[in-house]
């Protein structure tokens, strides 16, 4: 599947420079109703909620798969491991909880479904062990439900620089390094969620599986002068079997013939990692983010490869029962961050410079 069109630099035929031209309108619009809305919450009446805990911000600027979840899993995960009471917030997109608060995990057991609470949270309470997982449209008052249920002292946002109800101490904003900033224009014209002057906002910028290309990257070094880049991997770990969950070497994978099945932003991306080991992709079926399979959309695999392999987020949403008649494997990414302990320090660093609500003592 190819990149949307949103994301080239140049329309490619007549009739999508007309498209484009009205596309323009709808994006200037877009991206001032997106400027209005910040400005309302950092100069205008509206007064960010402050929470009694610390709050760290994994957001984007572009729409798709950035690799923000993971690196929210990894940033909760590193900071328990120092000592730190830690929660992780997320929206749970499409989940059916609103503006409740509903506990995907507790730190101990995992209460959620994935239909009830989204995939991401799912995805973030088996990746982040030990780590209540809070999921509500309304971040605040899951900020303010980790805190009474859990005595978080940090609570790590998923996908929240748009949100500016909640005042964070620390707004991370991601991109993917090959896609970069797109066409550099505003929904619906584009893929950016507000122009680059939001990024005045940011403390650091995390690169994902870059390198990001130079022009992106000075356009965002001009617009956030001041932020502190990481740089971030994510190369594939290991196989797990969908059916009784052992693991083997993603080596397995080289000369052998598969079929793909994926459900997220970029599937180009996730081929491109199959066909790295070596794998043949011999078939691709492929839905749309956060899609919630059935036992309908893997109807026949057999008869297009014996041999199958979809994402973690994915994983959680297939039963082995729809896929018996073929060997399906999920592909284990890991998260390795370019100098993580001073990454670490710096992110500990920022906290304790910035004392908010009660006095949260840091270790």
């Amino acid at each position: 599947m190819e990149a949307p069109w949103i994301y080239q630099r140049e329309p490619s035929s007549g009739w999508r420079r007309v498209a484009m031209a009205g596309l323009a309108v709808a994006s200037w619009v877009y991206r001032a109703a997106a400027w209005c809305h910040r400005a309302w919450y950092r100069i205008g009446p509206g007064r960010p909620t402050r929470l009694p805990c610390k709050v760290i911000s994994v957001g984007n600027l572009a729409v798709g798969g950035s690799g923000k979840t993971p690196t929210v899993a990894w940033i909760a995960t590193q900071l328990r491991r120092r000592g730190h009471r830690v929660a992780i917030a997320s929206r749970g997109y499409g989940s059916s909880v609103g503006d409740d608060v509903h506990v995907v995990s507790d730190g101990r057991h995992v209460h959620g479904r994935f239909e009830d609470s989204g995939d991401e949270p799912m995805w973030l309470a088996a990746r982040a062990p030990g780590i209540p997982v809070v999921v509500g449209r309304r971040r605040d008052r899951v900020g303010f439900h980790a805190v009474a249920a859990f005595d978080t002292h940090v609570l790590v946002l998923d996908d929240g620089f748009q949100h500016h109800r909640l005042a964070r101490d620390i707004d991370l904003v991601a991109f993917h390094g090959e896609a970069g900033l797109g066409n550099g224009a505003t929904l619906p014209r584009g893929p950016l969620r507000e122009g680059l002057g939001a990024l005045r906002a940011a403390d650091g910028i995390l690169v994902v599986d870059g390198p990001m290309a130079d022009d992106d990257a000075s356009k965002i070094r001009a617009a956030a002068p001041g932020a502190h880049w990481v740089a971030i991997r994510r190369p594939p770990g290991r196989l797990r079997s969908l059916a009784n969950r052992q693991e083997t070497s993603v080596d397995r994978l080289s000369g052998v013939s598969v079929g793909m099945l994926t459900g997220i932003a970029r599937p180009d991306a996730f081929r491109a990692s199959l066909e790295r080991l070596g794998a043949e992709v011999v078939a691709q079926r492929t839905f749309p983010d956060h899609h919630p399979f059935s036992a309908s959309d893997l109807e026949g695999l057999a008869a297009e490869a014996a041999h199958w392999v979809t994402t973690e987020k994915d994983a959680g949403k297939l039963l082995p029962a729809w896929c018996r008649d073929v060997e399906m494997d999920v592909l284990v990414l890991e998260t390795e961050i370019a100098e993580a302990s001073e990454f670490l320090d710096w992110l500990e660093g920022r906290l304790r410079a910035r004392p908010q609500g009660r006095d949260v003592t840091l270790p």
